[in-house]
């Protein structure tokens, strides 16, 4: 059976209103009772709960990318690292110390991000008109989002370049290129 909406305004607390409510309600009709009282606040959460699962679900679908992204720029990264572990060993064998031999590699890696977030970007701003109505006064081409995935992206770059750097400055150079 179809029910009557009643939205009253006031600083009571949702339990107390609930009370005046109920005891008002059975002044004017012993009969009638207010079958729920909740607050505008729970009344807008039960009508974006869609909308929100939504974003949550994107969230999480955002976080596992980001962790794909992380563990296969360390693949790249490492591959990369051991293709050329010839090299690192010759200039190690030659005198390069092992800041070189990191500022070395981390520049590779982060070279290879650098392309990387340039054209993820790219194709971001792009497709990002496909969204925007799940966006709320933000703007679907909005620089600060922008700008905190590019540095999220760095930084899980970075990270995910530190230990195959790290691994490439303790090489024995003299192991290194009797295995080669």
């Amino acid at each position: 059976m179809g029910g009557q909406n009643l939205f009253i305004r006031t600083r009571l607390g949702a339990g107390r209103m609930a009370t005046a409510l109920a005891h008002e309600v059975k002044a004017l009709d012993p009969s009638l009772a207010p079958s729920e009282v909740i607050t505008m606040r729970e009344q807008v959460d039960r009508m974006s709960w869609s909308r929100r699962a939504v974003v949550d679900l994107l969230a999480i679908f955002c976080a596992i990318a980001l962790l794909l992204a992380g563990i296969g720029m360390y693949g790249v990264l490492s591959y990369a690292v051991s293709q050329s572990r010839r090299e690192l060993a010759l200039r190690m064998a030659l005198g390069a110390g092992a800041p070189h031999l990191l500022r070395i590699v981390m520049a590779h890696g982060l070279g290879l991000t650098l392309v990387g977030v340039g054209i993820g970007g790219a194709v971001a701003f792009g497709l990002t008109r496909l969204m925007g109505n799940l966006l709320y006064q933000v703007s679907p081409h909005d620089p600060e989002a922008f700008g905190a995935a590019f540095v999220v992206m760095v930084v899980a770059a970075l990270s995910a370049c530190l230990l195959p750097a790290w691994r490439a400055t303790r090489t024995d150079p003299v192991r290194a290129l009797r295995e080669s």
